[in-house]
Parts: structure tokens; C-alpha cells; sequence
């Protein structure tokens, strides 16, 4: 996994999984789980801050699908809107291969892409809705970057978190990340020291009330209440 070592919340988000991240989005009633996205290859994993595209239909060839990639700083993640469209890959092998290269953490679609296996050889993590053949040229073209967007159902901000593993992707609002990496650190830890406690013995019933497990993402959870 490429991430920005230099970017201190980024390494934080790194060491959290999807599922820590979304029970703290949870907690603040925050809406950042991407619906339907999946990775291409379970194993894939991806930390970095959105760098965001966003297309429209066209019906012509306008040549101008992938230029943006040049521009693209190393260790940001590729969010792409394509509106959830389908009936056509948003992303290629040429892309892969530029991406990889210019040391991209990875892309996110609210779409679908193609040519997975290269995406998966070169261990480059590609997430989407499916994989599909269908080229997008003459069917879609650049509309802006760097903009705001919508991945499965969640506003993507340029500059957000975006976190992605097996379970899904969840993106962390810039303006909340600080309180939302603290949140997930602590739903980390609990849940650690409640699988330590089960495998040392303890009831399931006994672990859930000493650790709280039962509202640790509830938005009302106060951490100085006792169990």
C-alpha cells in the first residue's frame, strides 16, 4: 500500500480498518460509507487523500478520458464520479499502468472499470461498483477535477481521507478527521481488549458489558460512563 508518509492522519487512517472507521463515522453521524464500492482483489488496501474527477456522458470521442492522471500527486487516491453508471469501464490497463507508476495510492469508482488483471498483477487497488469490458471512450468525457463528488452516496471533498480494504471504502471528511481518527482509535482498542478478554476465558455476555460493546458506535456513547 502506497500512502503519504508525511501526513501524519493519513498513517493513522492506515492503521484502522473500514469497519473501526465506519462505527466512529456512526458515533458522529457522519455519512461516509460508500455504498456498493468493492475492491477487485480482497487483498487490496488503500490510505490517501482524494484527488476527485468527475465525468459526464458525451456521444463523441473527445481524447481527454485519462489526461488528468500527469497531474496527479503522488500518494493522493484516484475518486472518480461516474454517476454509477455500469454499462461501461471508467478505467483501463493504460491508467493502471500510469497511476502505478506515478505512485498514485490507488482509485476509487462510482462506476465501473476494466483489464482487472493487471490491476491485480502489478498489486495496483482499484475499488468500484463491477468490472465490465466496455470502453468509455465516446461515451463519457471530463467534466471537472478537483471538485466535490458523490461515491456511493457519500460527498467526496478534494483533500478528504479515503480508506479502502475488503469490507468496502469509508471517506473521512478533512474538516472532522482529527475527531474521527480519535473516535476509531478507541473503538479499536476496546474491541482488541474484548477479543483478548474472550480468548482468555471471559463470557461473551461479561466481555460486551465490561467493553461496551453494544454501544461503542452509538452517537450518544460517553466514554467516562460506566458500563
Amino acid at each position: 500500500m502506497n500512502i503519504d508518509t508525511k501526513d501524519a492522519n493519513v498513517v493513522r487512517a492506515s492503521k484502522l480498518d473500514c469497519a473501526a472507521l465506519s462505527d466512529a463515522l456512526d458515533r458522529l453521524s457522519i455519512v461516509g460509507q460508500c455504498y456498493k464500492i468493492r475492491p477487485c482483489d480482497p487483498s487490496f488496501r488503500l490510505t490517501g487523500r482524494a484527488y476527485t474527477v468527475l465525468y459526464e456522458p458525451t456521444t463523441i470521442e473527445t481524447g481527454n478520458v485519462g489526461e488528468y492522471m500527469d497531474d496527479v500527486p503522488p500518494g493522493r487516491v484516484v475518486v472518480i464520479d461516474n454517476r454509477g453508471r455500469d454499462d461501461m469501464g471508467t478505467w483501463g490497463n493504460i491508467l493502471t499502468e500510469l497511476a502505478f507508476h506515478r505512485g498514485a495510492a490507488g482509485t476509487v469508482i462510482d462506476g465501473n472499470n476494466r483489464d482487472v488483471a493487471l490491476c491485480r498483477e502489478l498489486g495496483y487497488p482499484i475499488f468500484s461498483h463491477d468490472t465490465w469490458m466496455r470502453t468509455g471512450k465516446g461515451r463519457i468525457q471530463l467534466k471537472a477535477l478537483e471538485v466535490p463528488v458523490i461515491i456511493g452516496g457519500v460527498v467526496v471533498h478534494p483533500g478528504d481521507i479515503v480508506r479502502g480494504d475488503a469490507d468496502g471504502v469509508v471517506v473521512l471528511p478533512k474538516v472532522r478527521e482529527n475527531e474521527l481518527l480519535d473516535v476509531a482509535e478507541h473503538i479499536a482498542r476496546q474491541e482488541r481488549e474484548l477479543r483478548d478478554a474472550i480468548r482468555g476465558g471471559m463470557r461473551m455476555d461479561e466481555a460486551r458489558r465490561k467493553y461496551r460493546y453494544h454501544d461503542l458506535q452509538s452517537p450518544g456513547y460517553d466514554a467516562a460512563k460506566p458500563a
